[in-house]
């Protein structure tokens, strides 16, 4: 029974250690500020951080998360990075991990959105406008 157990420094071993929420939350909005592309892209990049430089899970893991994610409808880079925070912190982690990394995109977006509405009218006569922009 000893000879099937794991050694604790084994990358098995590494995917079932456990993390703070914060931990989770701080490595994800970093990548959320830093890394550009798609699915696709942001796949590489979790490798590379979580695989890599973390050794949060080893490599099988890591492919079989994806060929799972893949499997899936949605996309792909959202659906392993949430179960990568959840396998670290549960359900919180799986929540930090999806906040730190979407967030900077959708704070990005509103701006811009807010900066084209204020640099011009927006709209035309066959096209409605929202309630809080009057046309011009």
């Amino acid at each position: 029974m000893r000879a099937m157990q794991e050694p604790s420094g084994s990358p098995a071993h590494a995917a079932t250690r456990s993390g703070s929420t914060a931990e989770v939350f701080a490595a994800f909005l970093r990548l959320g500020l830093t890394s550009f592309g798609g699915p696709i892209a942001h796949l590489g990049y979790f490798h590379e951080e979580f695989v890599v430089r973390r050794k949060w899970l080893d490599e099988k893991t890591y492919v079989d998360l994806v060929a799972l994610s893949q499997f899936l409808p949605g996309p792909a880079s959202s659906k392993v990075g949430i179960a990568l925070g959840l396998s670290r912190a549960g359900y919180v982690g799986a929540l930090a991990a999806w906040t730190g990394f979407t967030l900077p995109s959708a704070i990005a977006l509103v701006l811009f959105g807010y900066g084209s509405a204020a640099a011009g009218c927006m709209g035309s006569k066959s096209q409605p406008l929202p309630l809080w922009r009057k046309r011009c």
